[in-house]
């Protein structure tokens, strides 16, 4: 027992004891003053009332004691309860400096560390939801019997629906490719990839599930759609340059060694076969040029001389610079009218620019036999259009239009030496100058081709302005 304890309930005792002398010593007097002719049964009653007396005045002092106590220990047991349920808050009111207030001190002392505990794990688990939110992989743990733990922002983005913890895996990701590698992870408890192209419409995922240490496994989804476009790009890339190569080259060989064959040359067939040969190797090196032309518009040092031009002389210009390129065809090209405002653009690239789009209408003109180049004025930037009133594009092509080698008509296109690339090659040096390129056609009426530029006033820093392109 608690020496003070036991000191305060030995002081309490003697109390006690003291005051039931004294209450005894009155009653004893008043009997003795009174006991001359009293009997032997009378004393003993009045010292039985004695007793009583001193007992019913020692009793309510006794609970009133007892009382105190039980209610501080109640006290006590209430903020047990309300730290059980989470109330980190709860503290005991503060005593007279004994036992209890002592033990309530460590009491209160022990619910403020383990608030200060909580609210730094708190903060700890805040700080990671922020950062796997933040991360540009889904991610996701599951527990043993394959129970959602927690997830991040982006794969809730990804499926569309909430990932509710304590729910099972298979609730929200359906995808057979990802609870195949879970699965295996929690059986085999060792780390397991995938690929998912199921998850998300038109997107592709690689799948990483490692065990957790603690049971369950943790599952990393990396959107690859990106990489695999681009790695689908490259392959349909190099498909057609070499198709595109092989082509020409074939002829040239074939030609060539029917001339080398040849026993009695006849100069008209040579003539012809050499023509042949020419032709081809015109084509192939228009495809070189342009291919390296694509490459220096998508390389990161492409820079572009921008200086401030009227758009009116942009269109006079292209028209002035190409009609000796429609002259031959009977195609005539006209002006639709022009605004005058100022625009900043690199000549030599605006030139090849209306080349190519000029080019590209003249494939598709003759039977509308001309072509028509204007520019407008829009709010903070100048819409310049090339039209051909030709067969028009279907729809359907439209998105696809300024994708490298796509073509509408490929058999049109390869008789009249096109390559494929002129109007990637447009779209990439409009994205640089920072305007846009847009088709729009209607079927038996022709096509129009329209771009923008950003009026000089906004973007014009000084005369001559270099500005760096990235790869697009």
């Amino acid at each position: 027992m608690n020496p003070k304890v036991f000191t305060k309930l030995l002081s309490l005792f003697v109390l006690l004891l003291v005051f039931h002398t004294v209450v005894s010593n009155l009653v004893f007097s008043r009997m003795v003053e009174h006991s001359a002719g009293a009997t032997l049964p009378l004393l003993g009653r009045q010292a039985l009332w004695s007793g009583l007396i001193a007992l019913a005045l020692a009793v309510p002092l006794a609970i009133w004691v007892a009382g105190a106590l039980s209610g501080r220990l109640k006290q006590v047991v209430a903020f047990a309860r309300r730290i059980a349920d989470g109330d980190l808050s709860a503290r005991l009111a503060r005593g007279d400096g004994d036992e209890l207030t002592a033990m309530e001190a460590a009491l209160n002392q022990t619910a403020e560390r383990l608030g200060q505990n909580f609210a730094e794990i708190e903060s700890s688990r805040q700080e990671l939801a922020t950062m796997l939110d933040s991360m540009q992989e889904a991610v996701v743990a599951v527990t043993s019997e394959g129970l959602v733990r927690w997830s991040n922002a982006v794969l809730r983005n990804i499926v569309g629906t909430p990932i509710l913890p304590g729910r099972p895996l298979v609730h929200a990701l359906r995808d057979p490719d990802v609870l195949a590698c879970v699965r295996a992870t929690l059986e085999k408890r060792e780390v397991r990839f995938g690929r998912a192209s199921s998850l998300a419409q038109g997107r592709v995922f690689e799948i990483n599930a490692a065990p957790l240490p603690s049971g369950g496994a943790l599952v990393v989804l990396h959107d690859v759609t990106r990489v695999e476009a681009a790695e689908r790009s490259r392959r349909d890339f190099i498909a057609n340059v070499s198709h595109e190569l092989r082509t020409p080259l074939t002829s040239i060989q074939g030609y060539v060694e029917t001339l080398i064959d040849d026993p009695i040359p006849d100069s008209e067939i040579n003539r012809e076969f050499l023509g042949i040969i020419h032709k081809n190797a015109t084509r192939m090196n228009r495809l070189t040029e342009d291919l390296l032309a694509l490459a220096l518009v998508e390389s990161p040092d492409y820079k572009l001389a921008l200086q401030p031009m009227r758009a009116k002389a942009l269109v006079h210009d292209a028209i002035d610079a190409l009609g000796g390129m429609v002259v031959d065809s009977g195609i005539k090209l006209e002006s639709a009218g022009a605004s005058d405002a100022p625009v900043m653009a690199d000549p030599d690239a605006m030139n090849q620019v209306f080349g190519n789009l000029v080019e590209n209408a003249l494939k598709y003109a003759k039977t509308g036999r001309r072509i028509r180049v204007g520019a407008k004025l829009l709010e903070s930037e100048v819409e310049f259009c090339v039209q051909d009133f030709g067969p028009g594009i279907a729809s359907e092509h439209l998105a696809r239009i300024f994708e490298r080698f796509y073509r509408v008509d490929k058999a049109r296109s390869r008789e009249s030496g096109g390559t494929g690339l002129g109007l990637a090659i447009v779209k990439h040096i409009i994205l640089a100058h920072g305007g846009r390129i847009w088709a729009t056609s209607e079927l038996g009426a022709g096509a129009q081709f329209h771009f923008t530029l950003p009026i000089a006033q906004k973007t014009q820093g000084t005369a001559d302005t270099a500005a760096s392109v990235g790869a697009l």
